[in-house]
This record gives C-alpha cells, structure tokens and sequence, in this order.
C-alpha cells in the first residue's frame, strides 16, 4: 500500500513556529483509516502545546484536533467506514466495548488513551515521518496536515451535504461547551447561569444555556468587546470583574442573583477563577462545571464549608458526549439549522497562513480561525 507524500505543518520543538513541510504519511494499519484533512481549526489547546506549557506535549509533532475531511484509504477490520466517508476525527474516541463506554455516566473510552497520550498510534509507532525522522501524533487526531491517520473509532462519520470548514469546530471547542451544560449540568429551564470566558467554549456554553431554556445566562469577561457577541449568543447580562475594583466578583454576583446560580461554567482554565464560579454558586443546590485546562501543576481549593452547604464541584470533557454517537447527530442539528456554528467563525486563512492563524487566535482577536488545508 503506497506512502502519500503531502503538506503538514510541523512543530519541531516546543516553542517554535509550525513550518509547512512535505511529510510521508503511511498507509492505516488494521482498525485504522487514512483521511484527507479539508479545513481545520486553531484552537486553544494547540496553541497550549505549541508553546511546551502541556506536559503530555510531544515534540516534532502534527498537532491539530479540530479537522474535518474525506476517508482516503481504510485499514484491515475497519468496518464503521469506507473510502469517500465525510468525517471529523475525534481526541475522544468511542470503541464501544470498554467499562467507560459501556458506562452512561461518562464519555471517557479507555481503549487507546496511553499511546494517545505519547503522541503515538494504538500500536505503539507513527504514521509520519520527515526529513528521515519520526513525527508524534497529536490527541490521536493531527489535522494540520493535508493527511492524517486516525484510528476507526477515534473517527465519526457525519452528512456529506455538510460543509467541512464549519463542522470542523464539532471536533473540540463547540461540543465541549453545548454538552457541558446539556450532559454534564443537566440546566433546568428557568435556571440561573454563571460562564466565565466569553471564547469559543464560551459561547458554546450560552448556547446550551438557551437550548435547556434558562432564565438568566450571565456572560463574564475582562474584555468588554466580548459584550455584544455574548448577547447574540443570548446571554442576559455582561459582567466585567475590572467594572467592580471594589468588590469581589462572586460577591457581585451573587448580589446579581438573588443568593447565587443554580449553575456556573468555567471556560478559561484560570484554578483562582475555578473556585470563584464554585462559590459564586447557590448555597443548597448550585452546581459549578470545570471546563477550561489549568496550566501544569496547578490546583484548585475552596473551603469545605463550601460543599458541605451543598455546592457541587465537577468537570466535563468533550461536553460528556459519546463522540462517534453524538457528533453526526451534532452535524445534523447544524444543517437543519438547530445549531450555530457559522457564527463562530471569524477568520479563514489558507495553509500556507497557519501561523498567521495562530497569531491572530493569540492575540484575543478571534472566536476560531478555519484553516482550509485543501487551499
């Protein structure tokens, strides 16, 4: 079966830019498919390992994990997809078989997460290699190349008629958000939300916000130019903690609330702001949903008097979805006009301009960036 020789951008270390370079990629071995990346995204989590903060960083390394594409070429057994499948590669895979999987109380598949987490495929090796060197894989997914491998369940095949360079953003950041308040939360109707960071994650919360029906959806952000794009999602009210030097942000907010949220988010990864949006909850039943990555090392705390006056402090992945169920079904809520997606996008760029794509989602100027790898 042949190599394909083709375009990816390479992180050769922690740090560095990404370098658009010609790559050998091999041919799936059995259980997994070769796909042909159209359009990705740059999301936070890139830009995280990028720069060496994450632990489980790998270097040289394809990253990317917000893709989507074609199935170019399937490995032995694979029997969910064939060649010319429209797809979206998955960081949570979903083999169906394992205790999490058979389990409804998470998303968390087991199967392949050791050697995702080295940068490696199931067996162990790399389907890519440059300038005589093996390259890492990345959240078993590496969308920044023109081909990617990918293990079948790691992959969940969705509508054809959809287009690619916007159902790639159902491949992290939106389907983390919407499924953190639909799966993990379980928002009432009627219900008062706190979410803090108006990015991607963000907005995706606010949405899920509107979708369970809640009364109040407070948007928190130190940006006041996130005002106007939180309220077109549907937030109710804008909080910036710098309008309020004088108070603390959970006292503002409870005071906003009558006594607190029955829900809070956490969309930025910030351990200070993690323990404000547990105690800006409701004593009794508010419940606070940990969604943004904290740096290495960091960790939370609060006082106990906190939980044992009935606060609930938890975390989502993936918004608590079983990626290869729930994704197309994501796919065709977005066509059928049920789910914004479009409205995430901000900028485009062709592959040669990822970089560029990265700068701008950088500097606090975008929502996501779509790379249109094919270009």
């Amino acid at each position: 079966m042949p190599v394909i020789a083709c375009r990816a951008a390479v992180c050769w270390e922690a740090g560095s830019r990404l370098q658009i370079e010609t790559i050998e990629v091999a041919p799936p071995k059995e259980g997994e498919v070769r796909i042909k990346i159209v359009s990705t995204s740059v999301c936070h989590t890139d830009e995280y390992t990028r720069t060496g903060k994450d632990p489980e960083g790998v270097f040289p390394c394809v990253l990317g994990h917000e893709g989507a594409g074609i199935v170019e070429m399937v490995g032995k057994k694979v029997a969910s997809l064939e060649v010319g499948d429209h797809v979206i590669p998955l960081y949570t895979p979903q083999c169906k078989a394992c205790k999490f999987c058979r389990s409804e109380k998470t998303n968390l598949c087991s199967k392949i997460r050791e050697m995702q987490g080295k940068g490696l495929m199931p067996d162990g090796t790399s389907r890519f290699r440059c300038r005589g060197k093996m390259l890492h894989h990345f959240m078993g997914c590496s969308t920044f190349s023109e081909y990617t491998v990918c293990a079948e369940i790691s992959v969940a095949k969705v509508n054809n008629s959809a287009p690619f360079n916007r159902i790639c953003l159902l491949g992290c950041g939106i389907t983390t958000g919407y499924g953190a308040v639909l799966n993990t939360a379980k928002v009432e109707p009627k219900s008062t939300c706190v979410v803090f960071g108006v990015g991607a994650v963000g907005l995706a919360v606010i949405m899920g916000c509107v979708k369970a029906a809640a009364a109040r959806i407070v948007a928190v952000d130190i940006n006041d130019s996130k005002k106007e794009i939180a309220e077109k999602f549907g937030a109710t009210d804008f909080v910036n903690p710098h309008s309020h030097p004088d108070k603390k942000l959970k006292d503002v907010l409870i005071e906003l609330l009558d006594g607190g949220a029955d829900y809070s988010f956490e969309c930025v990864g910030n351990v200070e702001l993690m323990r404000t949006a547990l105690e800006c909850c409701h004593k009794g039943w508010g419940q606070s949903v940990i969604i943004g990555v904290a740096a290495a090392g960091e960790e939370i705390s609060t006082r106990p008097f906190q939980l044992v006056t009935g606060r609930v402090w938890k975390g989502s992945a993936f918004g608590g979805f079983k990626s290869r169920d729930s994704v197309p079904k994501l796919v065709d809520e977005y066509m059928d006009g049920q789910l914004k997606i479009d409205e995430f996008v901000t900028h485009e760029f062709g592959f040669q301009d990822i970089n560029k794509a990265f700068d701008v989602a950088r500097d606090g100027g975008a929502i996501r960036c779509i790379v249109n790898v094919q270009q």
